[in-house]
């Protein structure tokens, strides 16, 4: 059974919230970071991207980089910006982007639910990223952002988040990219009580988001662990911080492709090649093919727009990952026409967010950076818990969750 806690966490003052918090530390890049960082010395990506401090010669993975995060937090915490709260709390998030609002709790997750599968992984980790969170983790002694996890929605935990956020929320900002954050901190030891009980009947949890930070903090426990051969298994970094929703409040947008050459074909071969998997036809539209069923998919091209239709035979329908758009995609054209292997580390094929629009793939495409680009409809949150549940992988880049959990809002610490 999934168990979470309530914790002691870092946390701003209210009127700095909305200075402190900042997208994930894996959604944005070094360069990004240190334009944001530049402008607001309040950042959280000063403690989450230390880089940002320090010369772009230097290897973000570089030890230096993780030292400036701990003087970054210490320093933070030295201050008054970030302060512990006295008791533990657990902690309700909710998020509004547009008409979308996903209300989540924020909890400590247990690394022994991690390691006996209470909770579900869909996703292979790359061990340089694992190695980064774990050294950032280990050095700060603290986990500074949470894990996106989800479960089958429950409605006695759906009552018990109804009461906390009809009451006065602690803070509520909007962020630049116009996404509102609300929250609320949960004192009370019989609510608490209550949603911890809660999540004891349920069979499992499953992360959507933040596979290298889960297993960062599994494998800095496991250190920790060997410098303490006493150790109880209650001590903070035998838990990592969640914000767990109910499945059906997620938002999952498409991830979409583009490759940087026809692998020697010309236009035409290609095309010919497509239309022995696929129903190709032009797409007469200036604003793009975007997938709105499964197993089309939509495809830029020398200035046009197609919109390929997989014919139904061409991919195993029985198994929960080949029957994904992100499969059907790889096995039917990336693969065996386009010549792409491992989508992991090929550098000819990169993933653009939805999130970015379609009109970011024509720029690609337009520029001559790339050849081709594929708009694939999102994965469903069902997919991903089916696939979870029978302890298969999904291929990489299947999901794309929006909007992003902040960082800063909440941070764990380890000593």
């Amino acid at each position: 059974m999934a168990t979470i806690k309530a914790f002691s966490g870092l946390r701003p003052k209210k009127e700095n919230v909305h200075r402190i918090a900042s997208l994930p530390y894996d959604v944005i890049t070094s360069k990004e970071a240190r334009l944001i960082a530049a402008d607001n010395p309040l950042s959280f990506l000063h403690i989450v991207k230390p880089e940002v401090d320090l010369q772009e010669s230097i290897s973000p993975y570089a030890d230096e980089v993780y030292q400036k995060g701990k003087e970054n937090l210490n320093s933070f915490i030295r201050q008054g910006l970030l302060e512990q709260d006295s008791a533990p709390c657990l902690y309700v998030y909710q998020q509004k982007m547009r008409d979308h609002i996903q209300t989540g709790l924020m909890a400590l997750a247990s690394i022994e639910d991690y390691q006996n599968n209470i909770i579900k992984k869909h996703e292979l980790t790359r061990m340089e990223k694992e190695d980064d969170r774990c050294n950032h983790i280990l050095t700060l002694m603290a986990h500074t952002g949470p894990v996106l996890m989800t479960y089958h929605q429950q409605n006695d935990i759906d009552k018990l988040i109804k009461t906390i956020i009809s009451q006065e929320p602690e803070f509520h900002f909007i962020a630049d990219d116009n996404i509102e954050h609300v929250f609320w901190t949960v004192h009370e030891a019989a609510v608490q009580k209550n949603l911890i009980h809660a999540f004891s009947e349920i069979n499992a949890v499953y992360i959507a988001d933040g596979h290298h930070r889960s297993a960062a903090a599994v494998r800095a426990a496991e250190h920790l662990r060997k410098q303490n051969t006493a150790f109880t298994g209650d001590e903070p970094y035998n838990f990592f911080m969640a914000v767990l929703f109910p499945h059906n409040q997620l938002n999952i947008i498409d991830y979409n492709r583009v490759v940087k050459d026809l692998n020697g074909l010309n236009i035409q071969t290609f095309l010919e090649k497509l239309s022995e998997k696929f129903l190709v036809r032009e797409f007469p539209s200036s604003n793009g093919y975007r997938p709105v069923v499964k197993h089309d998919f939509g495809m830029y091209l020398d200035g046009k727009w197609y919109r390929l239709s997989g014919i139904p035979g061409t991919w195993n329908a029985n198994s929960p990952v080949d029957h994904l758009d992100v499969s059907i995609l790889f096995n039917n054209i990336l693969s065996p026409i386009l010549g792409i292997t491992d989508t992991r580390k090929d550098s000819r094929i990169d993933f653009i967010g939805g999130s970015k629009g379609l009109s970011a793939l024509e720029s690609m495409v337009n520029s001559g950076e790339m050849a081709v680009a594929f708009s694939l409809h999102p994965t469903g949150i069902q997919d991903l818990m089916d696939i979870a549940d029978r302890n298969e992988i999904m291929p990489p880049k299947s999901t794309w969750f929006e909007p992003k959990l902040r960082s800063g809002l909440v941070t764990h610490l380890l000593s």
